[in-house]
């Protein structure tokens, strides 16, 4: 699989997916922090800084970032996903990857193409397969969006997230098989 990748969304917009680079830090480090203060879809209670960005967005991943083509200084980062083996050695062939996609973007097909891409690269690479250690039950939008795109739910772990009011919400591992 090749970056860039051109593409359009639902409404015609045409965004470009690129691997990203040191200069897509501070975006995906800006965008990040409003998913963070969402609290719908990330553990962090608290916005990464630019180190804690690079390791959890970066160091040991492949990163790839979502401009619009129109004017990609105006409408800044759409979105972005990482990709990483989610363990070493023997069971490296199980892929793990993360999403973020900013709040004006959402509903316009971002999400679909982002794991779209996501899910072909990783075949790419030679992944067999692609997990979601803690997809929130409480994102109706994300899980509906990966059981589209072919995962499946493997198991729930209760409790596992604690919302902004005190209460606690489970944590789904999703699943999907590139073979």
């Amino acid at each position: 699989m090749q970056f860039p990748i051109k593409a359009k969304l639902k409404d015609g917009t045409p965004v470009e997916l690129v691997l990203a680079e040191n200069d897509d830090v501070a975006a995906v480090q800006d965008l990040y922090r409003v998913i963070v203060e969402e609290g719908t879809s990330y553990p962090h209670q608290h916005p990464l800084d630019r180190e804690g960005v690079v390791d959890y967005w970066f160091r040991g991943k492949t990163t790839i970032v979502a401009y619009s083509t129109e004017d990609p200084r105006a409408e800044g980062l759409l979105g972005a996903f990482y990709l990483k083996p989610n363990w070493p050695g023997r069971a490296r062939k199980v892929a793990n990857a993360g999403f973020i996609v900013a709040p004006a973007w959402r509903n316009k097909g971002l999400g679909w193409l982002l794991g779209a891409t996501m899910l072909d690269y990783a075949r790419s690479l030679g992944y067999h397969s692609v997990i979601f250690n803690l997809v929130f039950s409480q994102n109706p939008v994300a899980r509906a969006l990966w059981v589209k795109l072919g995962f499946s739910d493997l198991g729930v772990i209760p409790r596992a997230v604690e919302n902004a009011d005190g209460t606690y919400q489970d944590a789904v591992i999703m699943f999907c098989s590139l073979k």
